[in-house]
């Protein structure tokens, strides 16, 4: 079953080592086939090296188990609210990368200091508030995805122009068109995280990059008259 996906979702959860995103097995990705209704995503706990692609869990968007001889990451609730209240997506990831989850214990969005943050991500990396008790206690996983999307929401950030955020005193979540491209964006994070930190050692009191050179490093690659890159 999804044999193909299960070989995409097993090279994606591979490139979080190739790009320094994990360590042991702190992080998980999955891809999502949307005419079935169903998602792969990388079993809990296992180590990447002992993984291969028929180890890859199948599981429903209520995070039931549908094929598999491990039980799914624990954070599959979260990553099933995200492709039910994020429709467009493919694929999502989770990590506990070391800058970006820096600024998420820190409690702070990151601000978008430069071009580099512009050219890949519209605006600041919001950073969601942590739980409360009541959440942690009711359904963990499953408030973590609720939260970020009511907070997406709430702002009126577009998930897919910031396919990032970061959960105060846990770590980061980014997504894409698949999983391939949501580990892109989570490596994309990790440098932003990393450049605006010590943005902030070397100028404390420095300002965000203004907003029309942040549109236009922003829109000349995904906007409507995009130019950057070869035309197809």
């Amino acid at each position: 079953m999804l044999e193909e996906l299960k070989k995409e979702v097993y090279e994606a959860n591979m490139l979080l080592l190739q790009y320094d995103l994990v360590t042991f097995t702190w992080g998980n990705v999955s891809g999502i086939d949307r005419e079935k209704g169903l998602f792969v995503i990388k079993p809990s706990g296992v180590e990447y090296g002992q993984l291969a692609p028929s180890d890859m869990t199948v599981v429903d968007l209520e995070g039931n188990r549908i094929e598999g001889r491990y039980r799914p990451s624990s954070d599959t609730a979260t990553h099933a609210v995200l492709y039910r209240r994020f429709p467009e997506i493919g694929g999502v990831v989770h990590t506990h990368s070391v800058w970006a989850t820096s600024w998420a214990q820190a409690g702070r969005d990151i601000p978008c200091y430069g071009t580099t943050h512009a050219d890949y991500i519209y605006g600041e990396v919001p950073c969601v508030r942590e739980l409360t008790p009541k959440e942690i206690d009711e359904d963990y996983e499953k408030n973590t995805g609720r939260l970020i999307a009511d907070e997406f929401s709430l702002r009126n950030i577009g998930y897919l122009a910031t396919p990032a955020v970061l959960c105060r005193n846990h770590g980061p979540f980014a997504w894409g068109k698949n999983a391939g491209e949501a580990v892109y964006h989570a490596a994309v994070l990790e440098k932003v995280a990393r450049m605006a930190a010590l943005c902030e050692w070397i100028n404390p009191g420095n300002e965000p990059a203004s907003q029309n050179l942040q549109d236009k490093h922003y829109y000349r690659k995904h906007g409507e008259d995009a130019y950057y890159g070869q035309r197809k």
